[in-house]
C-alpha cells in the first residue's frame, strides 16, 4: 500500500525545518524509555530534513522521497514516528512486534496498553525497543555510527518478524531464523583495481555473518588471486557471458540458484550484475545489497556515483546493517618474489595503464630519469605491467639499464608478493596501483586530468598522491622527491 501523504512528508508534505539540536538537545528531544514505556516524541513527521545533510539517512530518505517504489524499512520508519507521535508508545512495539492487536489500535487512534507478554515476546520486544531508540537517536546526528545503528536495529527485528508484511500493514511474525544468513556471495568482476578496493569490506561482512560460508562470484582472471587470500570459502567463476548467449545465461542462473545464497552483496552495481538478480524471477529471490530496482537492500544514495568507491561500498553496507568497515583494503598474500630480488631494497615502477586511456601515462622517458635517481639512493628499480607494455620497459632499461624488467612476467598473485615487498611503488593510476597501495607501502601515484583522485584514489596507509593536468608537464625532481620523503617518513 503507498503512503499517503502525511506519511511522506518530504516528497508530498510540506517541507518541514531540519532539526538543527544535537548531542544533549536531540537525547533531551527523543523518545525515552521510563520503565515499560516511551516518553512520547515531538508532533512532527519524518523526512530527509530530521537528519543533516551528507549523512546516511539524509542520503536514505532522499532517494525515498524520490520514488514511488520506496524501500520497506523507509515505510516502516515514517509509520513507526507517526505512531510514536499519534497511536502512543506501546502501540508503536506492538505494530513493530507483529502483533494483530496494533493494526486496529494504531488505526483508532488509541494508545491503550498492548499484550506483549509472554517469554517468546521478549527477544523480539527488545528488538522492537532498539529500532525506537536507534531511530531517536538518530534524528538530528551527524554521526554515521548513529545511522548504522538504525540499518543494524533492522537486521535484528527482521529475526523476528517479516519486514516486508510490516511495511504493507499487515504485520506477520516469523518462524526462528536465527542461522537464516548460512550463505552469502559476493560479486566482483573487475577491474582490477576496483576488485582490490572491494576486498576491504570482506573481514567485515564475515563478522556479522559469523559461522556462514562466504562465496565470491569473479572473472576467471581473479580467480587464483581471490583464492590465496583466503577471505572466501567458495570461488565461482563468472564467464560474463554475451547478451545473446542464451546457454550461458541459463548455466550462470543455475549456478545462482543452486548456490542456495541467503544474501548477496553486489559490489558491482552495474547493469549486468543488477540483471544477475532480475533474472532469478520467478521464485524465491535472495536479500540484495546493491542498486537492483526491488531488491531487499537497496544503496539508497542517489548521490552514489560522485563518491568514492571505498565510501560507496562502505555505506552500502551501512545500508545492509554492516558498520563500520576498513577504510582500506589489504593484502592478505604472502607470495615468493623472484629471486632476483631476493634480500635487495628495491622500488617498484608502473609506467602503464589502460590502453584506452594513454593521458593517464606518464611518458616512459621521465620513468627512465626517475628510476636513474632512485638507483642513485640506492634503491633497485622494478617494471613491472602487463604485456603490451614492453617498449616502456625497454626505454626504461635504456636509460637505467640496473633496472629489473619484469613486464608481462606477472600475474596478480606476484604483483602482491612484489608490494608487500617493495620499498616505494611509483606509478600510473592503473590497477597495479590499487594493489601496491593495499600492500602497506609508500606509494606515489601519479594522476591527470583523465581521472578524479577523489573518487578513484588508491588508499593504504601512506598513500600520496601527485595531480597535474598533463603528466607531461610533471618533472622527475618532483616525483623523485615525493617517493624518497614517503620512504623517509
Amino acid at each position: 500500500m503507498a503512503l499517503d501523504d502525511r506519511e511522506r512528508g518530504g516528497k508530498h508534505g510540506k517541507q518541514l525545518p531540519a532539526f538543527h539540536d544535537q548531542g544533549a538537545g536531540a537525547a533531551g528531544r527523543a523518545d525515552r524509555f521510563a520503565g515499560r514505556r516511551l516518553v512520547r516524541a515531538p508532533a512532527r513527521r519524518l523526512d530527509a530534513n530530521a537528519f543533516p545533510d551528507a549523512t546516511p539517512l539524509n542520503a536514505f530518505f532522499t532517494w525515498n522521497e524520490s520514488r514511488r517504489d520506496s524501500d520497506r524499512r523507509y515505510r516502516i520508519l515514517c509509520r513507526l514516528q507517526r505512531l510514536l507521535n499519534g497511536a502512543g508508545s506501546d502501540c508503536c512495539l506492538a505494530y513493530l512486534a507483529g502483533e494483530r492487536w496494533a493494526r486496529r489500535r494504531a488505526g483508532a487512534g488509541h494508545a491503550a496498553a498492548a499484550p506483549l507478554s509472554g517469554a517468546g515476546s521478549r527477544p523480539l520486544i527488545a528488538a522492537a525497543r532498539q529500532l525506537i531508540e536507534a531511530l531517536q537517536a538518530a534524528i538530528g546526528a551527524s554521526d554515521p555510527a548513529r545511522h548504522a545503528a538504525v540499518f543494524r536495529a533492522f537486521e535484528q527485528l527482521a529475526e523476528h518478524v517479516d519486514l516486508d508484511a510490516l511495511a504493507r500493514r499487515r504485520p506477520q511474525r516469523v518462524p526462528d531464523r536465527a542461522a537464516r544468513h548460512r550463505h552469502i556471495l559476493i560479486i566482483k568482476l573487475g577491474a582490477l583495481g576496483d576488485f582490490i578496493q572491494a576486498l576491504a569490506p570482506v573481514p567485515a561482512i564475515r563478522r556479522h555473518h559469523h559461522g556462514a560460508r562466504l562465496s565470491l562470484l569473479t572473472t576467471r582472471r581473479y580467480a587464483e588471486f581471490a583464492r590465496q587470500t583466503g577471505l572466501f570459502d567458495e570461488i565461482l567463476v563468472d564467464r560474463r557471458p554475451g547478451w545473446t548467449d542464451l546457454k550461458g545465461w541459463l548455466a550462470l542462473r543455475r549456478t545462482l540458484r543452486c548456490g542456495g545464497f541467503d544474501r548477496v552483496y553486489d559490489f558491482q552495481t552495474s547493469d549486468r550484475s543488477n540483471f544477475y538478480f532480475r533474472m532469478l524471477w520467478p521464485g524465491p529471490r535472495p536479500e540484495w545489497s546493491g542498486t537492483a530496482p526491488r531488491c531487499s537492500h537497496p544503496h539508497a544514495n542517489l548521490g552514489r556515483d560522485r563518491q568514492h568507491t571505498m565510501d560507496r561500498q562502505a555505506e552500502q553496507l551501512l545500508m545492509a546493517g554492516i558498520y563500520p568497515v576498513p577504510p582500506a583494503p589489504a593484502l592478505p598474500v604472502a607470495g615468493r618474489i623472484p629471486a632476483v630480488l631476493a634480500g635487495r631494497r628495491f622500488a617498484l615502477l608502473i609506467p602503464g595503464s589502460s590502453p584506452r586511456h594513454p593521458a593517464k601515462r606518464w611518458p616512459a622517458q621521465r620513468y627512465g630519469e626517475l628510476a636513474r635517481g632512485l638507483r642513485e639512493a640506492g634503491y633497485l628499480p622494478v617494471v613491472v605491467g602487463v604485456a603490451g607494455e614492453e617498449v616502456a620497459g625497454r626505454t626504461i632499461c635504456g636509460i637505467c639499464p640496473e633496472t629489473v624488467d619484469l613486464i608481462g612476467r606477472t600475474d596478480v598473485v606476484e604483483l602482491a608478493a612484489l608490494a608487500q615487498t617493495a620499498v616505494l611503488t611509483i606509478g600510473n593510476d592503473t590497477g597495479a596501483t590499487h594493489v601496491a597501495a593495499a600492500g602497506g607501502h609508500p606509494v606515489v601515484v601519479l594522476f591527470s586530468r583523465a581521472s578524479r583522485p577523489r573518487l578513484c584514489a588508491p588508499r593504504g596507509a601512506a598513500v600520496r598522491v601527485l595531480a597535474e593536468p598533463d603528466l607531461a608537464d610533471l618533472p622527475v625532481a618532483a616525483v623523485l622527491a615525493a617517493g624518497l620523503a614517503a620512504v623517509a617518513q
